[in-house]
């Protein structure tokens, strides 16, 4: 059986998870690459899906840079930590809470992801730590329950669809019950890596409650975006949840002005609006990725010109402390 006619907890479970196999699959040997060290401090995770997006035989195409391990993200670079945010030192106040935001927290549901982004600003977070166990959760939702002053929970991890929908129905029943509480927005690559994550079961889940569901998607290229993707998103937009897009800017990925635009023109075919630009948190082993803030202020200008409005996501900075994101380049 190929992997398109599997349930997405099977795609998941034969996903590529070796530099090898990976760049087999694209038609490169591994001999010409060096990734052992890379991979071992930073495990390679893709599933098929996304990896029949990447181009064969080419070496530099966006898709691979993202997931591609390789040993130069071991090298020390100024200015880049394990913790680039601040997260654990500031705003961990208990396991799988992350309460940084004014009005905002997020619930870390899960300490894993479908694929393993290579400039992940959270792939030194300790979730080992973090899990939400029974008793955690129960701690979490109490603490929700105490904050009066939040409205809105940010599902997030890792990635919170990586679990099943008997263990995420429950937490959203349990959120529903906050009578405080007036949205929850799940931030997700999962339906863009593995489009069949989004089932029948998950759009009723998500539909039928009192609070107001948005979802948060991470695309940086439009090549992300194929027909298999497309289909998928449709039931979510049937069932009025509102699909926005965060990117964040990436040297050899999207770092020039007819990447960003197509990118941006591509999201809104499918129905996402473009959210957030992010420049790059300055997490070590990320270094390589990052665009010079002169490089990225043109670019900006560059789409502001091109693009109407409302095509144009804001271009932003988190800064540890700082109870917002940080607009760039107004």
């Amino acid at each position: 059986m190929e992997w398109q006619d599997l349930p997405w907890s099977k795609q998941l479970a034969m996903g590529l998870e070796t530099p090898a196999a990976l760049l087999r699959f694209v038609g490169l040997s591994p001999d010409n690459f060096d990734t052992q060290q890379a991979h071992q401090a930073f495990k390679t995770r893709v599933p098929h899906s996304f990896a029949a997006r990447i181009q064969k035989n080419n070496p530099y195409d966006p898709l691979l840079k993202q997931v591609l391990a390789l040993d130069s993200e071991m090298q020390d670079a100024p200015g880049y930590h394990n913790d680039p945010l601040k997260e654990q030192a500031e705003a961990n106040p208990i396991p799988g809470v992350l309460h940084k935001y004014q009005g905002r927290l997020l619930l870390m549901l899960s300490g894993s992801c479908a694929i393993n982004c290579r400039y992940c600003f959270r792939r030194h977070f300790p979730y080992h730590e973090n899990r939400l166990s029974p008793h955690h959760l129960g701690a979490a939702l109490a603490y929700i329950q105490k904050e009066s002053a939040l409205s809105e929970i940010i599902l997030s991890g890792g990635d919170p669809l990586m679990l099943k929908d008997t263990l995420l129905s429950p937490i959203l029943k349990a959120l529903e019950e906050i009578s405080h509480i007036k949205r929850v927005r799940i931030h997700t690559r999962l339906p863009v890596v593995l489009p069949a994550r989004i089932t029948p079961e998950l759009i009723q889940l998500l539909s039928p409650t009192r609070l107001h569901t948005v979802m948060v998607l991470h695309i940086n290229h439009a090549q992300e975006c194929n027909d298999e993707l497309a289909q998928a998103l449709l039931p979510l937009k049937h069932a009025g949840i509102p699909l926005l897009n965060q990117s964040v800017l990436l040297k050899g990925v999207n770092d020039t002005l007819e990447a960003l635009v197509t990118l941006s023109e591509r999201l809104f075919e499918m129905g996402v609006l473009p959210y957030y630009l992010h420049l790059l948190d300055q997490v070590k082993g990320a270094q390589g990725f990052e665009v010079p803030q002169d490089q990225a202020k043109t670019l900006y200008h560059g789409l502001q010109t091109a693009l109407p409005g409302y095509l144009v996501p804001k271009c932003v900075r988190e800064v540890p402390g700082v109870l917002h994101k940080v607009g760039m380049f107004a």
